[in-house]
């Protein structure tokens, strides 16, 4: 199994680029790139799907399938779009914004962000925008189309599946800040995972696996959660975060 950190930039890629650049393959647009997922099967079918340098002019950089390693990635690499998924072993993609901050707001290499996940829960897609993700795709999108997402957040733009775009919309559309909620916000990242699983029907055995925990570990977070919120068992929490939309 493959170093899931390794960088993937060889000569013989930077060639083809150049080649295509040449001869108007890709349009001579070239773009670095950053996949962060904790799937490697995943990852290997997206580098397959829009890696193909000379015909896309995207050039996968490195990968990373946890926090600590999409942070070092990233910042050794410094791509120009990160492809993010948003939950994530080690706190989530919400943490890996907080964390490369500062390579966003570099105005003359700014890293961007481009959240690239299964989920299109509302509180997911509010929750990477307002970390600093210029964008939110699913992954029922193309190749042609995420190539397309890529290029535009590059330059600069916001680009959203279309369903969830109305999302960003409806929290944002007040000029006043967005509301806080305050019972959300008394819950730690993992803990908010481990709620969106529970209310998802997930035993507590697969959320284990999932999230690369012991059992006790689930075990403990769901008491913390229903501690903090207030609540009795999972059957209530379930309500509580389907009123919230969270599931």
């Amino acid at each position: 199994m493959s170093d899931p950190t390794e960088t993937n930039g060889t000569g013989a890629a930077s060639e083809a680029a150049e080649t295509a650049g040449a001869s108007g393959g890709a349009g001579g647009r070239r773009v670095r790139v950053v996949l962060v997922d904790d799937h490697r099967m995943f990852r290997t079918g997206v580098q397959a799907e829009i890696g193909q340098t000379a015909q896309t002019g995207v050039e996968v950089v490195g990968e990373a399938a946890d926090v600590d390693q999409a942070v070092t990635v990233i910042t050794a690499t410094r791509p120009e779009v990160v492809l993010l998924d948003v939950h994530l072993p080690g706190g989530g993609g919400v943490e890996v914004l907080r964390r490369c901050a500062p390579l966003m707001g570099d105005a003359e290499q700014p890293v961007r962000f481009l959240a690239l996940s299964v989920s299109d829960a509302a509180e997911d897609v509010i929750g990477v925008i307002r970390g600093g993700a210029r964008g939110y795709v699913t992954k029922t999108i193309t190749g042609s189309d995420l190539v397309d997402s890529i290029f535009r957040v590059q330059e600069g733009d916001a680009v959203f599946s279309p369903r969830l775009a109305g999302f960003v919309l409806d929290a944002f559309a007040s000029t006043d800040a967005p509301p806080v909620d305050e019972d959300l916000d008394r819950l730690t990242q993992r803990e908010r995972e481990v709620l969106r699983l529970i209310a998802r029907g997930y035993a507590y055995k697969e959320i284990a696996k999932q999230l690369f925990i012991s059992v006790k570990t689930v075990e403990s977070h769901v008491s913390a959660v229903l501690r903090k919120l207030q609540l009795s068992n999972r059957h209530e929490l379930t309500r509580w975060a389907t009123a919230r939309r969270l599931v």
